[in-house]
């Protein structure tokens, strides 16, 4: 989408419209609208990808891995250790979906750096769609692990009156806000950088061979934000594996 921009008609395209949705394939069933939109193209990109790593890292197996193998044993064991570290050989049964989780947001996240991409986890509405569904999963299993003992997580055995009156409301505010904080940190780090980015991008094509300051910047804090990537994949996976060890553990 571009905007008509001053008397000499060029086009100016501001740092928010990357994050515009657009539809690709218009779809409408009884009044609902549901188009087939740019971020579900890199949805479905991410997807492919989480696949063909699996697929390609895995193709060749042999005791003496290859490049692509190490790569990816690499990161089986990061995530899997990441997993038994907090939640104990327990949690190792919802290894695969931490795994998955891990790969698509990594992968959404990296994919939104590419020129003319889109980065769907820059969009708070698809992180709190994640974090809602994950707070749901882990309270059911905590309940289904414990019964109406899981809700010694707000009250642990022993804990005095006077305490107690003041913990409780505390604690479940702090349960109930875990969704909430889980989306907003991955939004908020997506969307600070590609606007960065976007901003810095302007200023050299604005400021032509003097924007040499800027193109320098724009590489510093792209790769910057590759390490931002990273690290979001990494925290979301993390603080899905602690609300789960606290359902499985009670800690």
């Amino acid at each position: 989408m571009a905007s008509q921009g001053g008397n000499n008609g060029e086009n100016h395209h501001g740092p928010m419209e990357q994050f515009d949705i657009n539809p690709l394939v218009k779809l409408n069933v009884n009044g609902y609208d549901i188009s087939y939109t740019n971020s579900a193209l890199f949805m479905t990109l991410a997807i492919v990808c989480t696949l063909g790593f699996f697929l390609f890292t895995t193709y060749k197996r042999s005791i003496v891995p290859n490049r692509a193998q190490a790569i990816g044993e690499l990161i089986f064991e990061f995530v899997a250790n990441m997993v038994k570290e907090n939640v104990g050989q327990k949690g190792m049964k919802y290894f695969p979906f931490i795994f998955t989780l891990f790969l698509f947001i990594l992968f959404g996240n990296v994919l939104g750096l590419l020129p003319y991409s889109f980065t769907f986890t820059s969009h708070i509405i698809v992180n709190a769609a994640l974090a809602v569904f994950i707070f749901v999963a882990v309270t059911i299993i905590g309940f289904a692990a414990h019964g109406l003992g899981y809700l010694r997580l707000f009250c642990p055995n022993g804990t005095p009156l006077l305490v107690a009156i003041v913990l409780v409301p505390i604690e479940i505010m702090s349960y109930f806000i875990r969704p909430v904080s889980l989306s907003l940190r991955l939004f908020a780090n997506m969307l600070a950088g590609h606007v960065l980015l976007k901003v810095l991008a302007g200023f050299v094509i604005s400021l032509g061979v003097f924007g040499l300051v800027p193109f320098i910047a724009i590489s510093a804090v792209t790769l910057l934000e590759i390490m931002v990537a990273l690290i979001q994949a990494y925290v979301f996976a993390l603080l899905s594996t602690i609300y789960l060890n606290d359902a499985i553990n009670l800690h």
